[in-house]
């Protein structure tokens, strides 16, 4: 098959795809992605076709900034989540769906395959169906879906257990429809009636998953609130790491079991200020003699890390996630969704404290599934990190429930599943998730909570 993969430019949301599509090729399919240019040298790193993006979607993920400067001076709250949604989601569907059909006119796909963020595919799903190939998404972060207790995305909220706790989510939900998802939806339709489609029948960004001809959420069903979802979605664990992305550092002997290790790493993305977690945590663990602290700087010189530097700390550019995650007994993060799910298909505990992006609702499942221990902070001290990190680290409830998490993971034949929806969709029909799954779901959020 002719295989189309449409990125959004940020690499937590190309690093999935890049994996599914090594899976594909290997099967002997052909794989063209489209995405920013940053980004061609590692789609060819994997033997992929690259395209780039037009200049209006080519957002640089090293810059975000230059695509929506407000967002360097407004807090995380609702003006900064309408603004992210309006100029990097919103205001690029037209270049993105441009790019599409530029693409498509030269590589006649069988499929596509996106990411949940990649909006450009809208006016294909809200279009005649005869008229564009099947459409495969892939949930990158969570579950963007209307939650039974009707509590919003973004805002990092448990499932409520209490009627007070239902009511007070309506009032957030409430507010939040006002200042963001009304604004955004509006201006999603004007783009979208410009392309001859729309409107939206659902939230914006409920739409793809409800569009979707099929739907995989890169997780397991124990790290989702349990709620009904459209059948269409199907959960395909963790995705095999894609290798050799960085070298094994110099110190990697240290990395002997003599000493616990503690992985503590800010991604690619919210990393622009290492006062926020990195730094801390290092002065946190900098006096445990029984720790060793292994910093990865997402891809940034590891001299932007702030000083001083403690003497059972290592520190690393990038670290190979393949080698490295196996050692680690605690994982600090600020809740990139990738990330904190790979540690769970190892059974690894965490730690976690971020509240931009999708980062309070990720950790917020963190707690809420018992893995570990949320923050709820962008800013934590040292003092506030070191005895979490100890309690993780020391308490063994965070480890077993990370293990049985981890077994979960491994219940699921991963690239199995991703060929068969594949091929399914493919096919005409759509890969329906197992009922089986969806039972594991209901009995594992019983036994644990």
């Amino acid at each position: 098959m002719k295989i189309l993969i449409a990125s959004t430019p940020a690499t937590g949301h190309l690093n999935p795809l890049l994996a599914i599509g090594r899976i594909l090729m290997a099967e002997g399919h052909q794989v063209l992605v489209l995405s920013g240019s940053a980004f061609r040298g590692r789609i060819e790193g994997i033997s992929a076709e690259f395209r780039a993006l037009s200049f209006d979607a080519d957002l640089d993920p090293a810059d975000i900034h230059s695509h929506a400067p407000e967002l360097k001076l407004i807090p995380p709250g609702p003006e900064w989540l309408r603004i992210a949604m309006e100029r990097i989601f919103v205001d690029t569907i037209p270049a993105q769906s441009k790019s599409l059909n530029q693409v498509l006119r030269d590589f006649p796909a069988d499929i596509i395959i996106g990411d949940d963020m990649f909006f450009g595919v809208l006016p294909m799903l809200l279009g005649p169906r005869s008229k564009r190939p099947p459409i495969v998404l892939c949930g990158t972060s969570i579950l963007h879906w209307r939650r039974d207790d009707k509590a919003p995305h973004f805002m990092g909220l448990p499932p409520a257990i209490t009627k007070a706790q239902r009511e007070q989510y309506a009032a957030i939900a409430q507010e939040q429809e006002k200042l963001v998802d009304l604004p955004v939806a509006r201006r999603a339709n004007l783009h979208l009636a410009e392309l001859g489609v729309g409107p939206l029948s659902a939230p914006f960004l409920d739409s793809v998953v409800e569009l979707a001809d099929s739907y995989m959420q890169l997780s397991v069903p124990g790290f989702e609130y349990p709620r009904e979802i459209p059948p269409s979605v199907n959960f395909v664990g963790a995705l095999p790491f894609i290798p050799n992305q960085a070298p094994i550092p110099l110190w990697a002997r240290e990395l002997d079991g003599s000493r616990k290790v503690v992985l503590v790493t800010q991604g690619t993305v919210a990393n622009h200020d290492f006062n926020l977690l990195l730094a801390p945590t290092l002065a946190a663990l900098a006096k445990e003699p029984d720790v060793l602290v292994v910093a990865t700087a997402g891809g940034r010189p590891v001299e932007a890390i702030p000083g001083p530097i403690p003497a059972n700390a290592r520190l690393a550019s990038y670290l190979p996630f393949e080698w490295l995650l196996p050692k680690v007994d605690v994982l600090v993060t600020n809740g990139g969704y990738g990330s904190v799910n790979q540690a769970l298909s190892l059974g690894i505990p965490l730690v976690t404290a971020g509240l931009t992006e999708d980062k309070a609702d990720v950790n917020a499942r963190v707690a809420w599934s018992g893995v570990g221990i949320d923050l709820r902070s962008n800013h934590p001290t040292p003092q506030q990190l070191r005895t979490t990190i100890r309690a993780v680290l020391d308490q063994p409830n965070y480890r077993s429930n990370a293990i049985m998490m981890a077994a979960e993971f491994a219940a699921i034949d991963t690239r199995s599943e991703i060929l068969r929806i594949v091929n399914q969709t493919a096919n005409g029909s759509v890969g329906l998730r197992m009922d089986k799954l969806a039972i594991v779901t209901q009995t594992r959020v019983a036994r644990r909570h």
